[in-house]
């Protein structure tokens, strides 16, 4: 499959435009729940109004779909151009913890500036030097250049009933003071885990790490976790998206 355009359209161009794509894009990549236009602000860190006028702009460009009280999605031409967002920023968060010595609360920033400015030359040379990684040092998955893009099958370890076991395939990157966190418990990517107890009452959860400590973690660190299969149980299929959703 040839490489997916990524010339952007007049209102794509600019660094708040590929933002807003990038958040509705990242919305809806582990979750079906449509995002709004709050829920748009707040994730943007923008005013209502502001977010309002980015939609506004992106539907009539042909971008995006925003029915009045309803969700914000990708149209077809939308998500093309948020993939290749959503690829500098992942393909470059991966190349400052591999080649500058980054650790994984620190690349969100970072990305976030020089995704905007990096050319298609330089990241495919990036991509190269990294060896193709098909997931960023968070879990998520990096678009290909063709506008594919790598699916793990991970599940909340929500879900995950007591007894039940699982290898971390992705951490939310939304909050670096949980990364942190979670790098001080020794809890990171391929690391197994086994849910020994859950008290609801309490909103924790008990896990068992596979080194074989016990640690108790919240209900948001619970949901800031996914997981697959351990290898040899349930197997831990990969395949490729091309559909609406990532």
């Amino acid at each position: 499959m040839p490489r997916a355009s990524t010339t952007p359209t007049t209102a794509a161009a600019t660094p708040a435009a590929e933002d807003c794509l990038k958040t509705v894009y990242a919305a809806g990549e582990w979750s079906d729940a449509k995002i709004t236009l709050s829920m748009l602000a707040q994730s943007m860190g923008v005013s209502p109004s502001t977010a309002s006028e980015a939609v506004r702009k992106l539907t009539d460009a042909g971008l995006l779909r925003h029915e009045r009280y309803g969700g914000v999605e990708l149209t077809d031409a939308g998500r093309t151009r948020a993939l290749a967002v959503v690829r500098r920023h992942r393909l470059l968060e991966t190349f400052l913890v591999a080649d500058l010595g980054y650790s994984w609360d620190e690349v969100h920033e970072e990305a976030e500036v020089l995704e905007h400015v990096v050319s298609d030359r330089m990241l495919d040379r990036l991509d190269a030097r990294l060896g193709h990684p098909e997931r960023d040092p968070h879990g998520d998955p990096i678009p290909r250049a063709d506008g594919t893009v790598p699916q793990p099958g991970a599940h909340s370890l929500s879900d995950v009933p007591e007894g039940g076991t699982g290898v971390v395939a992705r951490i939310s990157d939304a909050d670096p003071e949980v990364l942190r966190y979670f790098a001080e418990l020794g809890i990171g990517l391929d690391v197994q885990l086994e849910v020994l107890q859950r008290r609801e009452f309490a909103g924790t959860t008990v896990v068992r790490l596979g080194a074989g400590r016990t640690v108790d973690l919240g209900d948001p660190a619970v949901a800031a976790i996914w997981v697959l299969p351990v290898r040899g149980e349930t197997g831990t299929a990969t395949g490729t998206q091309t559909g609406e959703r990532a």
